[in-house]
Order: structure tokens, then C-alpha cells, then sequence
């Protein structure tokens, strides 16, 4: 070989592998592949789902995917946009407030019956919603990721979120994917400071899902920190009046809707009463009066004597997982990674659900919240590990349809 040989060899352009090629996608492009990706293996697993349906379920043997898609709450939204919200308050043979639309916020509702205008029908809109908002969910995920970790390590998080054991809920007529999708914005927006956008996703989030009021103490805890770190990193006065502001706006959206229900229905208790109703499902006698946390100890002694093990060992379990979460979100290295605002956000929302909720079936579901948590399992590098954690991802979704939709014979079995 001649020096001119080399030369030339020298001069060639590198080798244009399918892993480069990919890499120079738009991450809007990269991440609407994977999406899609996970949106089939979901349809088809809703389609292994009716195949194996039984007979008892709550669907039927001969359920379509389409049953499955507008089932359990769709049923309620789609009688939302119909019906509105009831000026009296139903009641049960026993005179107790039964189940009703003030469950339920009205965004998503009304939204699906605009769109769904379009295509003529609810559950078209429904769907439509649900389909793009997780998209672009995932697409605020990988920004958000971007911050703290690499592109392969956020890049691994929108594929465990895309593909996570309740990633149905991104094509069926539920108003999560709608709720993430404000969530993840202002989480992103908090996380780059950029308070402005937060005086419209806080309403936005409020009047899709319940949950604001976790946001309210994220955005107090956010600011004793920045006041703590203050040395360290400039605290100006306007980022300190926002802060303020916009934590009070949380709290009053997050009370909002009650205080709405009880106009609309001279009740004061209207929404509460309506959330404590889905309790009897699983406690006849449960207590008719609100108290935080309470439904949390409430619910572990049922499930606890329900296993036939003793309500004591429920709350000594109780405490053991508090304390161990607490301690994943303060010491665990790759946590700590993904910093102090998604940390924060991580702790204030499960201080929310142990303070308001009755733990059941749903509970799944209503982690859906503290997705930023997947790019903690998608931080280390090992191949293995990544696909171990995919492979666990696809199986609990599959169990997930298969027992809510192809099974749904029992209590536990509601998404």
C-alpha cells in the first residue's frame, strides 16, 4: 500500500452503522418508535386477553378489544360527558351516598366528548386522548431524564415507562395518560426553573385527576430547599414569590373540586362522600366521615385478616415499607441521580396516597405518578439488567390485562 493508498483509506467516511443511524434520529422521532412499538405489544396482548376471556368476567366471552378500551371507569367518564354531574346525590337503599360523577373531574371527560365529536363517538375521543398524551408523556419523560442521566440510561426509562406493567392505561379511556402528561411538564418545568408554565398545568392537573394537592407540598418542600441550598445556589426573590404563589394555587386547586361539589349539590362533604362510597365495595361498614390516613390503617388490617394473618403484622409491615422507601429515596445511589425535585416529588406523592386513599387493586394504577422513578432501574449500564428489567415490565402488564379484563371476577381484580 502507497502513502497516497493510505491516504485516501484515511479520508473515507466512518461506517454508518443502524446504531449510529438511530442515534441521529430526532428524539421525537426515536421516541415515537418506541411507543408505537409498545402500543402494538399492548394490543396484542388485549387481544390474547379476549381469546382467554371467561365466561364470568365482567365483559363476557365474546369481549372486543374496543370492550376493553372503554370498560371500568371509561364507563364513567363516557357517562360524565353524557350526563354531567348530578344536582342530588344518589343514594344507596341504605340512605348513604352511592357512587356518582363527582368522582370524577371533568377535563378528560369533556375533552374525549369534543374530540370524539370529530370522529363520531366518545370512545374514539377517549382513546385519541389517551394514545397522544402518553406519547408526548414520554417524550416530557426523556427531556426530564436528560437532565440527570445520559441518552442511553433516559432513553431505557421511556421504554420501561412505554412498556411498564400498567401501560394499557395509554389506550384505554382512563384520564392518566392526560394527567402524566401535565405532571411530567411540570415536573420538567420545575426541575429547569421555569416557574411561568406551572400557573397553567396546576389547574390543568387539577381538573384532570386527583393529585394537585401532592403537587402543593412538592412545590413547599422545593422551596425550604432552594432556601436551605440557598448559599450554594442563588435564591432570588421572584423564584422565592413563585414558589409561594404557586403553592398556594396547588392547595386551592387541589380543594377546588370539593368546594365545587358542595355548591353544585348544597352538600359540603359531596366529593368525599362519593370517594368514601367506592370504600364499601370492599368494607360495608366502613366509617361515613373523611379522616387522613385512616383508610391506609383501615385498609391494612382488612387485607391483612383477610390472608388470615393478623392486623398487627399489617401495620408493623406498614411502617417497615414507609421507612424503607424513605431510606431508597434518601440513600440509594442511582435514586439520588435523578436529584432532589423528582426525589421530593417521588416522597410528597406517596405521603399523599397514605394519607388519602384505601389501598386495593387500584393502588397499581395510582402509582402511575412516580414514573420518574423508572430512570433509577434504568441507570446501570448492564445489558442484561436493562433487559431483565423489560422482560419483568412485559410480563406484569400482561398479568395486569389478563386478571382485569380477560379475568375481572373478583374484588381484586379492578384496575
Amino acid at each position: 500500500m502507497t502513502a497516497d493508498d493510505a491516504t485516501v483509506e484515511s479520508a473515507e467516511p466512518p461506517l454508518v452503522t443502524p446504531t449510529r443511524r438511530w442515534s441521529q434520529w430526532p428524539a421525537a422521532v426515536r421516541i415515537g418508535f418506541l411507543y408505537l412499538a409498545a402500543r402494538v405489544v399492548t394490543t396484542a396482548f388485549f387481544g390474547i386477553a379476549t381469546t382467554l376471556a371467561a365466561p364470568t368476567s365482567r365483559f363476557g366471552k365474546g369481549a372486543t378489544i374496543g370492550d376493553y378500551m372503554l370498560g371500568w371507569d371509561a364507563q364513567w367518564y363516557w357517562f360524565t360527558a353524557l350526563n354531567g354531574y348530578p344536582a342530588a346525590l344518589p343514594l344507596t337503599s341504605a340512605g348513604k351516598v352511592a357512587e356518582n360523577q363527582w368522582a370524577f373531574m371533568p377535563l378528560f371527560a369533556y375533552l374525549a366528548q369534543g374530540i370524539g365529536f370529530v370522529f363520531g363517538s366518545w370512545g374514539a375521543g377517549a382513546v385519541i386522548i389517551s394514545l397522544v398524551a402518553g406519547y408526548f408523556a414520554s417524550l416530557v419523560l426523556y427531556r426530564m431524564m436528560r437532565l440527570r442521566l445520559d441518552r442511553s440510561a433516559a432513553t431505557w426509562a421511556v421504554v420501561f415507562f412505554a412498556c411498564g406493567p400498567l401501560a394499557a392505561v395509554f389506550q384505554i379511556g382512563y384520564a392518566e395518560s392526560l394527567f402524566l402528561l401535565w405532571l411530567f411538564l411540570a415536573l420538567w418545568m420545575l426541575m429547569r426553573r421555569t416557574y411561568g408554565w406551572l400557573y397553567l398545568l396546576i389547574p390543568l392537573m387539577a381538573a384532570t385527576r386527583p393529585g394537585v394537592l401532592a403537587f402543593a407540598l412538592l412545590l413547599g418542600l422545593h422551596g425550604i430547599w432552594r432556601w436551605w441550598q440557598r448559599r450554594k445556589t442563588p435564591l432570588p426573590g421572584r423564584d422565592a414569590a413563585h414558589i409561594i404563589v404557586l403553592a398556594a394555587l396547588a392547595t386551592i386547586c387541589g380543594f377546588a373540586w370539593q368546594v365545587i361539589a358542595g355548591i353544585a349539590t348544597g352538600n359540603p362533604d359531596a366529593y368525599l362522600a362519593t370517594e368514601l362510597a367506592w370504600r364499601r365495595n370492599w368494607i360495608s361498614d366502613a366509617s361515613a366521615d373523611f379522616s387522613p390516613f385512616h383508610g391506609f390503617l383501615e385498609a391494612t388490617a382488612f387485607w391483612f385478616t383477610t390472608w388470615g394473618l393478623n392486623a398487627t403484622i399489617g401495620y408493623i409491615a406498614l411502617a417497615v415499607l414507609v421507612v424503607g422507601i424513605a431510606a431508597v429515596l434518601l440513600f440509594e445511589p442511582h435514586v439520588k441521580r435523578l436529584g432532589v425535585d423528582l426525589r421530593l416529588w417521588t416522597a410528597s406523592y406517596l405521603l399523599y396516597l397514605l394519607a388519602v386513599f384505601f389501598p386495593q387493586s387500584s393502588i397499581f394504577r395510582l402509582l402511575l405518578p412516580i414514573s420518574p422513578v423508572w430512570g433509577a432501574l434504568a441507570a446501570p449500564r448492564s445489558t442484561v439488567w436493562r433487559g431483565g428489567v423489560l422482560v419483568a415490565c412485559l410480563v406484569a402488564q400482561w398479568w395486569w390485562i389478563y386478571n382485569v379484563y380477560a379475568l375481572s371476577t373478583t374484588y381484586w381484580q379492578i384496575p
